[in-house]
């Protein structure tokens, strides 16, 4: 009944939804044109030198006026936009509510968790300086101490790897890791190598591991709580080549302007510097190529994204983020326009959620995925580090193939996390009494 009603009332949303925007037709389109030229304009400021910049500046200016003038026709009602939001937002809240509830098995099954007992023998690697030194600042040594923890400091000189390798030769029974992502990244792929749980503790910069966990990113002593009683949950890791990612390697333009060694100290000059370069009307395309799930080969993306699990790329207020680790899949988006054209066009279907018409747009998911470059070498940011790689690049998802432990709490904020996630074709069958789309979920062991 949850999962009728839900449909329903998600259904009603939508042709609300619809109604609205046909009522303020002539606003809405002003808003659209105005749009797409900002895009266009957009495009070329980052893209150009002067003076074809001072005309992006222009067309930016344009589009921004047009699309307050639409807005003002679209506002000019106010009581009856206010009622029509009204509506729209409470049946959206009802639908999405109800279909939390249809799905709330599937979120309590499909969470493969384990309670296990205080560590024995651990072993925290800590990078003092990321992060602005949190280590030190909230105390992550002494604490460690507390729960009977060894700890290792990452000094200037010392190899993070040998480090991890040599508290498993010491007997350790438990890996942690108090730094940024790519640290992070390097200890738990030699926890999978030996099969023993890793302790993400957020003491980095941005931590989008720990976001993505439902960990507290903002005080990393809610982290070391894993390091007690605790729970064992297993997600899913990624490999290109043979090197581990938890969160996602980045190719193209992005990649290319990491590589430099002036932008740690000067991000936006370098950036801005750059782009006219790689993106503007004389720079080659991207030695890029690939195959989509259609089969159909993209050559020149300037921007590619293979992601440990899909992020979530709409207008929810989680975008950039992912709601699951243990799809046992690979998320990719690459994007392809060139001109400011085709940036207009991409720009102006993404406003009305019609992105993946776009051919310049690519989204997909799959186990596995291969880019190719004709030089034979493709820089790459992994996980925030600046590599370079030998071409072919061979993306593999690997099912819960990483074993965490995390703080007892862990396992609500996972749940309501999955829970933002709601799958129309599982909440159809619900509706219908149907088997669920890709079976029944996983019991908890």
């Amino acid at each position: 009944m949850a999962a009728v009603v839900s449909l329903l009332a998600l259904s009603a949303a939508l042709v609300a939804l619809v109604w609205f925007v046909a009522g303020h037709l002539g606003g809405a389109l002003l808003g659209l044109v105005g749009l797409a030229i900002a895009a266009a304009g957009g495009w070329w400021i980052i893209t150009e030198e002067m003076p074809r910049r001072a005309l992006g500046v222009a067309g930016a200016v344009l589009g921004v006026v047009l699309m307050g003038v639409g807005l003002t026709i679209v506002v000019s009602g106010t009581k009856q936009i206010a009622l029509d939001v009204a509506i729209t937002v409470a049946l959206l809240a009802v639908g999405m509510a109800l279909a939390r509830l249809a799905l709330v098995h599937d979120l309590h099954h499909g969470l493969r968790i384990t309670e296990v007992g205080p560590v024995r023998r651990a072993v925290l690697i800590c990078n003092p300086w990321s992060g602005g030194g949190k280590v030190e600042q909230f105390g992550l040594v002494e604490l460690a101490e507390q729960y009977g923890v060894e700890v290792v400091l990452l000094d200037h000189g010392l190899d993070l790897e040998q480090l991890a390798r040599d508290a498993v030769a010491r007997g350790a029974d438990c890996l942690g890791m108090a730094g940024g992502d790519g640290s992070q990244a390097l200890v738990a792929s030699i926890a999978v190598e030996h099969d023993l749980p890793f302790v993400c503790v957020s003491a980095g910069t941005r931590n989008h591991f720990a976001l993505d966990l439902g960990l507290d990113r903002d005080d990393p002593r809610h982290s070391m709580e894993a390091f007690a009683e605790a729970i064992e949950r297993r997600v899913d890791y990624a490999t290109v080549g043979d090197r581990l990612f938890v969160n996602n390697v980045s190719l193209g333009v992005y990649a290319t302007i990491v590589q430099q060694d002036e932008y740690r100290e000067a991000k936006v000059e370098t950036t801005r510097s750059l782009l006219p370069q790689l993106l503007g009307r004389q720079a080659e395309p991207f030695d890029l190529q690939f195959v989509d799930p259609d089969g159909r080969e993209v050559d020149g993306a300037f921007l590619v994204q293979v992601s440990n699990n899909p992020y979530v790329t709409g207008a929810a207020l989680d975008s950039a983020q992912r709601r699951r680790l243990d799809t046992g899949e690979l998320g990719v988006v690459a994007v392809s326009a060139s001109t400011g054209a085709q940036a207009a066009e991409l720009l102006t279907l993404s406003a009305v959620g019609q992105r993946r018409r776009s051919p310049y747009w690519h989204e997909f998911t799959a186990e596995s995925f291969e880019v190719r470059s004709r030089s034979g070498s493709i820089a790459a940011g992994v996980d925030g580090e600046a590599l370079v790689l030998e071409s072919p690049l061979e993306f593999r998802i690997h099912p819960r193939g990483l074993r965490l432990r995390l703080p007892r709490d862990n396992a609500t904020a996972a749940t309501r996390r999955r829970a933002r996630d709601v799958d129309a074709r599982r909440l159809v069958a619900i509706a219908l009494g149907l088997p669920p789309p890709g079976g029944a979920p996983a019991p908890m062991p």
